[in-house]
């Protein structure tokens, strides 16, 4: 061990402290107002439903706790307990092309984990989703959404992997630039394909057929200026009582998605508040400035890649035994999110900026009562609790607090 090492243990350490800490926090502020629907919900939502709402928040939040300590526990073994080296010598003694062993070695880490957690999912889907209601997924269902997945990961990642590995051995000194530039345009690729082939893979898209809520819809895009390739309702209710709504893709390949549980529990007026939200990040850039912002910080990231792939002390700190390609690289992912944990309220500051100016654009569009009308029903339907730990929440939540966003509504429709 070496310098690095205990630097990587005191924020490995630090930052499963804090999301445990967060965690507490948050489970004692929801108990705390567990027996009060918050003023700006009396009448609006009843007491059961707030209670609901508290204790599936509270279930979530408990298991994202031994989530949290199953994935360090994870991270240790895989570095200091000498697991990569393990891999990354069996890699090697049946596979003679680096780049494949490389390969080998980044999927293979990433296919343990995931079965390794696999057991939290199930119990979040079958367990806390199930006990409030919520599931709809049956066990082969299940099963055949994880196979996809896991198909996905090798079909899409293996290639992703190769072209890296690739671009790291043969281009020289600069060859992070080639891989940042690589990997943005692989995502805004995949951005633009997942609409029409990725997601069908998992759900069913129909064409909005109810013809009043379509022309309220299409009347909408033209205030706005929208160009869509068509308005699809999702069939979520297949898997899950949630609803939602989502804009997705980019350029001429944009989509806007409505689970089938929201179009049944909103009506028309409150349909079009919500895409006119949705629309609020298209007109006000958001979408583009996200986009602008994640290329440069990826970018960064393979420069600093590009850094720790030339100190030993980077590989000694972690218990690695090989430099290789695929070792630097497989490092750097597994351990960034250690370090940006404690950056996450700048992000979701940023976010949260995104959402009031959403509602302020979807406000001139639609009237705000209409807006407050449907998220009140989705904070309902939803169980979203109304009463997280302010802390907990510029940490993990990207939207702000329902009394929050409710209360700014309110001050958008006396203007």
């Amino acid at each position: 061990m070496n310098e690095f090492s205990y630097l990587f243990l005191f924020f490995l350490t630090g930052s499963v402290s804090l999301k445990l800490w967060l965690n507490a926090r948050q489970s004692r502020h929801i108990m705390l107002h567990r027996q009060q629907v918050p003023d700006d919900f009396v009448g609006k939502i009843d007491l059961e439903a707030h209670q609901k709402a508290a204790d599936y928040t509270i279930a979530k939040t408990n298991i994202a706790s031994i989530s949290t300590l199953i994935s360090s526990a994870i991270l240790i073994i895989l570095t200091l307990g000498g697991g990569l080296n393990l891999l990354l010598s069996m890699s090697q003694s049946y596979i003679g092309s680096d780049i494949l062993a490389g390969i080998c070695l980044i999927m293979s880490t990433f296919i343990l984990s995931y079965f390794i957690e696999l057991p939290i999912d199930i119990y979040q889907t079958f367990k806390i989703e199930q006990k409030f209601g919520f599931n709809r997924t049956t066990t082969g269902q299940f099963i055949k959404d994880q196979l996809i997945q896991l198909a996905l990961m090798l079909i899409i990642g293996c290639p992703l992997i190769y072209a890296l590995l690739w671009v790291m051995g043969e281009m020289g000194d600069y060859w992070w630039l080639y891989a940042g530039v690589l990997t943005v345009s692989f995502t805004f690729f995949m951005t633009w394909l997942v609409p029409t082939l990725i997601a069908p893979l998992f759900n069913k898209f129909t064409p909005l057929e109810d013809e009043l809520l379509k022309n309220k819809i299409q009347h909408l895009f033209e205030r706005c200026g929208f160009n869509s390739k068509g308005i699809y309702v999702m069939d979520g209710s297949r898997r899950s009582g949630h609803g939602n709504a989502y804009f997705t893709g980019i350029g001429n390949n944009k989509r806007i998605v409505f689970y089938d549980t929201l179009i049944e529990s909103l009506d028309a007026d409150e349909v079009e508040a919500v895409l006119a939200h949705e629309l609020g990040h298209f007109k006000c850039k958001h979408v583009r400035r996200q986009m602008v912002v994640s290329s440069l910080v990826t970018l960064a990231a393979f420069a600093l890649l590009g850094w720790l792939k030339q100190q030993n002390w980077f590989f000694d700190g972690l218990a690695v035994l090989q430099i290789t390609d695929a070792s630097a690289l497989l490092l750097f992912l597994l351990i960034s999110p250690i370090f940006s944990t404690f950056i996450h309220p700048i992000s979701s500051y940023y976010q949260r900026k995104f959402e009031f100016e959403a509602d302020a654009f979807a406000s001139t569009m639609s009237k705000p009562e209409y807006l407050i009308q449907a998220l009140v029903k989705l904070y309902r339907e939803n169980a979203s609790t109304l009463t997280p730990d302010p802390l907990y929440s510029s940490f993990h939540h990207s939207h702000p607090p329902a009394g929050v966003r409710i209360n700014h509504l309110k001050s958008l429709a006396k203007c």
